[in-house]
């Protein structure tokens, strides 16, 4: 998988590219027109919540809405599917998914698309594998985001959640 950070001015990552043809964005950058003409975005997600946002008066751009808040209790697993299979049908450009700034919901959504088509339902590193990939994680973002546990099925990593107490490598967005 690729992945392309354009910054800003400000230094700030505003377009990211996950794959060929699919970028994740914030609002802004989402409705400019040198990000979509220069990327050939032919398919805009819009997981905002704004519905009135203003796009370029591009031929063929299409916008698909996800009208879902950020909030943790918000149904945006009712659009994982339609998301999905959006993006795998977009073949006159490419696909840009954006929420407002770029860091949950429409993350959310482009991890829910590469779960749905791309990962092998039978997968199962070894233990030793998820620890350096723990360690990768770590290495990348300074934090880890699983632990390893002994299960009935063996070793497996863990999810964890700031309610753990022994998590002071939790990652939290701020």
């Amino acid at each position: 998988m690729v992945s392309r950070v354009s910054p800003d001015v400000s230094g700030l990552c505003r377009v990211s590219q996950v794959s060929p043809g699919l970028f994740l964005s914030d609002l802004d950058s989402a409705v400019s027109l040198g990000v979509l003409t220069s990327r050939n975005v032919s398919l805009v997600v819009n997981a905002s919540g704004l519905e009135e946002a203003s796009y370029p008066d591009l031929k063929g751009l299409q916008v698909l809405h996800v009208p879902v808040q950020d909030q943790p209790h918000a149904p945006l697993s009712r659009y994982f599917d339609l998301v999905a299979e959006r993006i795998h049908q977009n073949r006159s450009g490419s696909t840009l998914v954006h929420c407002t700034a770029g860091r949950s919901r429409s993350p959310a959504l482009i991890l829910a698309y590469l779960m749905s088509l791309f990962l092998r339902p039978f997968i199962r590193p070894n233990a030793g594998f998820w620890r350096q990939l723990m360690e990768y994680e770590r290495s990348l973002f300074g934090c880890s985001s699983v632990r390893m546990s002994r299960t009935s099925g063996g070793v497996l990593p863990e999810a964890l959640h700031e309610s753990d107490s022994n998590t002071a490598a939790y990652c939290v967005n701020i």
